[in-house]
């Protein structure tokens, strides 16, 4: 577990960061299903526990759940498919010889769009899982919002394979332009230490975890 101590403000002057609000799933009344996954596959043991950490901090009271990523990956592959489509369709109804330009503008397209989903999804979105945001109010308005990155090592001779999360968490006021605080933690756990070996997912002790790790990246300073 890493973390880095300083404070930083918009006018220089040290701040307190305040403790985020982040409330247990219990608190909220929210009713669960089992979740049960196969314990083979840490693909699946992953994926769950990102869908899961989703619901947890997306959901009532808890933080706004900002979809540029996925927007982005939507756009770009909804593009790929009409251009694909269009393509397609206008190289059937038409001539080879006239089609020729349009066809290999298409295709050209096409490869284009797909490089830069890529190329987007690797170097900008990464290992991203969720981020969100809210405004709080007390003296001014202030803004929180947290990044958060998964990532599953696999098993080792001296380990079992292990779910990490890295957390960043930034307060700042004046629409962003003022940064009142930013912490950044990491910590990993066993997938054991959320599922039973039935594949059963412990839901509550896992927001608990994610629940600490917020609080932590809040109250530490980068």
């Amino acid at each position: 577990m890493a973390r880095r101590k300083t404070a930083e403000s918009g006018d220089g002057d040290a701040q307190q960061p305040s403790t985020p609000d982040v409330k247990p799933t219990a608190a909220l009344n929210v009713q669960r299903e089992v979740i049960k996954v196969n314990n083979a596959n840490q693909s699946e043991l992953k994926h769950t526990l990102d869908d899961t950490l989703k619901r947890f901090l997306g959901g009532p009271d808890q933080f706004k759940t900002i979809h540029r990523h996925t927007d982005v990956r939507l756009a770009l592959g909804w593009s790929c498919v009409f251009i694909a489509s269009g393509t397609a369709l206008y190289g059937y109804q038409t001539q080879f010889e006239k089609s020729k330009f349009v066809v290999w503008t298409g295709v050209i397209l096409y490869v284009l769009l797909t490089s830069i989903q890529t190329l987007y999804a690797y170097f900008i979105e990464g290992r991203t899982v969720y981020v969100g945001k809210r405004k709080t109010f007390t003296k001014r308005i202030e803004t929180e919002r947290i990044t958060i990155e998964s990532h599953a090592h696999p098993s080792s001779p001296s380990s079992p394979p292990k779910y990490e999360l890295s957390v960043l968490y930034i307060r700042s006021t004046n629409n962003g332009k003022s940064l009142l605080h930013r912490g950044k933690i990491q910590d990993s756990l066993g997938f054991n230490a959320f599922y039973d070996e039935d594949g059963v997912l412990d839901q509550v002790v896992f927001e608990e975890w994610v629940r600490g790790l917020v609080i932590k990246a809040a109250g530490d300073a980068e």
